[in-house]
C-alpha cells in the first residue's frame, strides 16, 4: 500500500509563511504528477499547484506568486512554500501523488490525510 503524510500546517498571522511537506512511502515503483489541494467546509477541493516528475510546475491564479511547489524525486517528497498568507488561505491542505505501485500496475492517485492551515487577521 501507498501512504502520503502531510506535515507543516498550523496557525500563522496574515503576511506570514508556512512550509508544508508531503512524504510518500510504501509500495512505490514510480510517481508521476504530484499536487497540492485545499478545501474549506462546504466547498469543493481546490487544486493549488501541480508539478510533474520533470518539467515546470503550474499554479492556480489565487496562489501564483505567493506559493511555490517543489519535489524531491529521490526521497519521494513534495513541499509547498506559502508566503504572504491571507485569512482566505485558511483551509485543510491535501497532497496528491499519482503512483505506480509496481512495474505491472498503472498510475493511480493517492491522497494524504490533510493538514490544517489557519491564517489569522
Amino acid at each position: 500500500q501507498v501512504q502520503l503524510v502531510e506535515s507543516g500546517g498550523g496557525l500563522v498571522q496574515a503576511g506570514g509563511s508556512l512550509r508544508l511537506s508531503c512524504a510518500a512511502s510504501g509500495s512505490i515503483f514510480s510517481i508521476s504528477d504530484m499536487a497540492w489541494y485545499r478545501q474549506t467546509p462546504g466547498a469543493q477541493r481546490e487544486l493549488l499547484a501541480a508539478i510533474p516528475r520533470s518539467g515546470s510546475p503550474t499554479y492556480a491564479g489565487s496562489v501564483g506568486g505567493r506559493f511555490t511547489i517543489s519535489r524531491d524525486n529521490i526521497r519521494n517528497t513534495m513541499a509547498l512554500q506559502m508566503n504572504n498568507l491571507k485569512p482566505e488561505d485558511t483551509a485543510v491542505y491535501y497532497c496528491r501523488a499519482d503512483v505506480r505501485p509496481s512495474r505491472t500496475s498503472a498510475y493511480r492517485p493517492f491522497w494524504g490525510q490533510g493538514t490544517q492551515v489557519t491564517v489569522s487577521s
